[in-house]
């Protein structure tokens, strides 16, 4: 399968050609491989979020605790760091950098109003913060934008019965209206919810892992993306990197409720990536 002109300027596209070139025995053996090599691709997509999440963790354990640099401020170089290294060593492209972007200000803001809110709170202190966020957590929604705009090329994503695109971003903005508009106004996420269905019910996204294209509803595919950020955000939690009101007293998993808005938040995820990449039918 030929390379987009967007991948062939990232070190993956070499690797990534070499692993669809191979030529395991037909029957499990290729099954097997195929298999792993979805794992592989899954993991390179992961790749910015997997290693925000190790440095949550290893600074929660190892992190000096009257180190003169606060481990927020910490959090934020080494994002930054890593961001920048991506890009210097072509793990990255430019448009995934700008996809990253976006979401790193999108979700700062979304940041800003939830803390002022009292929805979680960010319990250590730092200077590199705006108001009660510190500028690390805009990282942890850039993850999001970097894992889609990632897997959507690595996966060379093609859409069956994709509804109108501008239907589709008034939907995710009313989403994201909701999410502040709530606090005040009768939370609406239901009709959402099913405004969303309504529109996406017939969509399918095909995927190639390999030499096949396999497929899914694209409800699914939202779904177990979120349920994977659910997971990463009971680490986050857990090491203390923000805290719900409910866990300042002693780390509890995050309800499964959460799924909801993570959902939701995946939509609109899904949306900014898509006004960069335009879908395309498959033929």
């Amino acid at each position: 399968m030929s390379e987009r002109p967007s991948s062939a300027h990232t070190r993956f596209a070499a690797v990534r050609a070499r692993l669809e070139a191979y030529e395991p025995r037909p029957g499990p053996q290729a099954w097997l491989y195929e298999f792993l090599l979805f794992g592989f691709k899954q993991g390179w997509a992961c790749l910015f979020g997997g290693l925000m999440l190790g440095l949550l963790l290893a600074t929660h354990l190892f992190y000096p605790a009257h180190a003169v640099l606060a481990r927020y401020d910490f959090l934020t170089l080494a994002a930054l760091a890593i961001q920048l290294a991506m890009l210097a060593f072509r793990l990255e492209t430019l448009e995934e950098a700008k996809v990253i972007l976006a979401f790193h200000l999108v979700g700062t803001v979304m940041e800003l109003f939830k803390t002022s809110a009292g929805s979680w709170l960010y319990p250590e202190p730092s200077l590199l913060r705006i108001g009660g966020v510190p500028l690390f957590s805009g990282f942890m929604y850039a993850a999001v934008g970097s894992y889609l705009a990632r897997v959507w090329r690595i996966f060379d994503f093609r859409f069956g019965a994709y509804p109108n695109p501008v239907l589709a971003a008034l939907l995710a903005a009313a989403v994201y209206v909701n999410f502040f508009a709530h606090h005040w106004l009768p939370d609406v996420r239901l009709a959402l919810f099913a405004v969303m269905g309504l529109l996406f019910w017939r969509t399918r996204v095909w995927f190639r892992v390999w030499r096949d294209d396999r497929w899914m509803p694209l409800l699914l595919g939202w779904l177990l993306v979120a349920l994977f950020i659910w997971f990463a955000e009971n680490i986050g939690t857990f090491s203390r990197a923000w805290l719900y009101p409910s866990q300042q007293h002693g780390w509890a998993l995050v309800h499964p409720a959460k799924l909801g808005a993570w959902y939701l938040l995946m939509y609109i995820s899904f949306i900014l990536v898509a006004a960069v990449h335009k879908p395309q039918e498959k033929a």
